[in-house]
């Protein structure tokens, strides 16, 4: 019986399936169109775009578990007209309906890659928990939270299982985005004004998250439950972009401007929520995965930041 996985090509997507290899799990990987990037001996199936359209019946057949991956991701610059609709069609309805063609093509596990949004977009007094009420604000998150309920849903009404599995910020060899960014600002020396940031947020080493979904393709507790993953340890953000600095071996020049200011000048030039993603405190509770699971990072994030740094400086180099 294989696995189906969406999402094959994407950052994530392409660790889980290097690791699926390794352990000679037979892979189906769902694709927009053949792909030469993945390797030979995995069965690509072309299914076009992601919608709530989309057959899925050559896919899914001898299928055994879902790992679904593909969403449409968060944008910074959404130029859609009604984002929302968007981000629902992708992430919400095409995500229900692969699950219930998979759930009456005998599937028996659908893992479903979420997000920390579904919980919030910070915390105050506590972590997160998985079993929290959800708290989505923006498109994205509310699109998420919409497809956990609907999975649940099928869940009840079928034989197949669901986990839901939260990441917050993901890195490693491979990131893109706003991490990738901030280790180009660190290479080029580029004086940053975070210097004086106190908050506390949990990341997650790619390698970690892929373990923990790998964990959950047999393992019975994992059945109808939602948890939550990080490195189990949680650093601000002066604390990361140090550390990401030591693991480059390059001086990391930080001005320690009061966070008040910051915000301040964030909310004066319309960038209030990438101070909230800078100075803001996101933290998250794994215990449910750790105990439940009986699951531990396998990674420390110290050895993450220096294979993530590792990466950058052979991307450079080439």
């Amino acid at each position: 019986m294989s696995i189906l996985l969406t999402g094959a090509t994407g950052f994530i997507g392409g660790a889980l399936i290097e690791c699926l290899h390794q352990q000679q799990l037979p892979i189906i990987a769902a694709v927009r169109a053949s792909d030469n990037r993945l390797p030979s001996n995995v069965k690509q199936v072309s299914i076009g775009d992601l919608a709530s359209s989309t057959d899925w019946d050559q896919a899914l057949l001898g299928v055994d578990t879902v790992i679904h991956l593909a969403a449409r991701v968060h944008i910074m610059r959404d130029a859609s007209v009604n984002p929302l609709a968007a981000f629902r069609e992708v992430n919400t309805n095409a995500t229900l309906n692969l699950a219930r063609q998979a759930a009456d093509a005998g599937a028996r596990r659908f893992i479903y890659l979420s997000s920390i949004k579904v919980n919030g977009e910070n915390t105050i007094d506590k972590p997160f928990t998985a079993d929290q009420y959800s708290d989505a604000s923006d498109p994205y998150g509310i699109s998420k939270d919409e497809a956990e309920k609907g999975l649940l849903d099928i869940a009840r009404q079928t034989a197949m299982e669901i986990v839901i599995i939260r990441p917050p910020l993901v890195y490693g060899p491979g990131v893109r985005g706003n991490f990738l960014s901030m280790l180009n600002w660190l290479q080029r020396g580029i004086p940053l004004p975070l210097g004086a940031v106190n908050n506390q947020r949990s990341l997650v080493f790619i390698d970690n998250l892929v373990d923990l979904i790998i964990t959950c393709i047999e393992h019975p507790a994992a059945a109808n439950q939602t948890f939550l993953v990080s490195d189990g340890d949680d650093l601000s953000t002066t604390e990361l972009l140090r550390g990401m600095g030591k693991a480059l071996d390059k001086p990391v020049y930080l001005i320690p401007v009061p966070p008040l200011l910051l915000n301040l000048g964030a909310t004066v030039i319309g960038k209030k929520d990438v101070a909230q993603r800078l100075l803001g405190n996101l933290q998250v509770d794994i215990s449910k995965a750790q105990e439940g699971l009986n699951w531990t990072p396998p990674v420390t994030i110290e050895d993450g930041l220096y294979k993530t740094a590792q990466w950058y400086l052979g991307k450079e180099s080439r």
